[in-house]
Parts: C-alpha cells; structure tokens; sequence
C-alpha cells in the first residue's frame, strides 16, 4: 500500500509556471507507475500525465504536450509535474495516482490517490 500527497498548487497568471509535487510513503515506490489526473469545475476527472516505474516512458493528454513534463525520482519516493505556459483551461484540483501496472490513462486503473491540489490561472 503507498500514501501519497500532493503539494506545490497555487494561483499563478496565464502564461506562468508550477511545478507540483507528490510525495509517496513506503519503500516499494519503485513498484508502482506514476499519473497525474485533474478534475474541473463541474468535469468529470481527466488523464494528464503518467510515468513508468522506471521514468523511462512518458504518456501525455495532447493538450498538455510540449508544456506539461511528468518525471520521477525514486531515491526520493517522488514524482513531480513541470507545468509551463499555464491556460485558464488548466485550472484544476491535480491528484497524483499510483497503479502496480503498466502507466495507463485509465482513471480507474489506479488503486491509490492523493488528496489533490488546486491550480487555479488567472487570465
């Protein structure tokens, strides 16, 4: 079983950065395929991000691409999400998720949750 917890959300402008973080507990954090997900206001709850146990492969939402950089550090139990050049449209509670299997878009493929951090962008 891993706990996770989310921290690093926060009011930013339009076209600013974040970077949010998710800290795992337990030794076995290399066990598990990483995703981050968000949920709007009045949506359901939308992949993001996700990593390999490993961090050698990335899967992205497309409108995130090219802005938004998922990695790992597994000395450290944690997984983090560069975000960049940040929309209106990317405000959100972001939840970071943990799965034993492969990393996948799934939402209900994720057996474990963070309580979730607000990224709210002003335009």
């Amino acid at each position: 079983q891993v706990q996770l917890v989310e921290s690093g959300g926060g009011l930013v402008q339009a076209g600013g950065s974040l970077r949010l973080s998710c800290a795992a507990s337990g030794r076995t954090f290399s066990s598990y395929a990483m995703g981050w997900f968000r949920q709007g206001p009045g949506k359901e709850r939308e992949f993001v991000a996700a990593i390999s146990k490993s961090g050698g492969s990335t899967y992205y939402l497309d409108s995130v691409k090219g802005r938004f950089t998922i990695s790992r550090d597994n000395a450290k139990n944690t997984v983090y999400l560069q975000m960049n050049s940040l929309k209106p449209e990317d405000t959100a509670v972001y939840y970071c998720a943990a799965t034993t299997n492969i990393p996948t878009r799934r939402v209900g493929a994720y057996a474990y949750w963070g309580q979730g951090t607000q990224v709210t962008v002003s335009s």
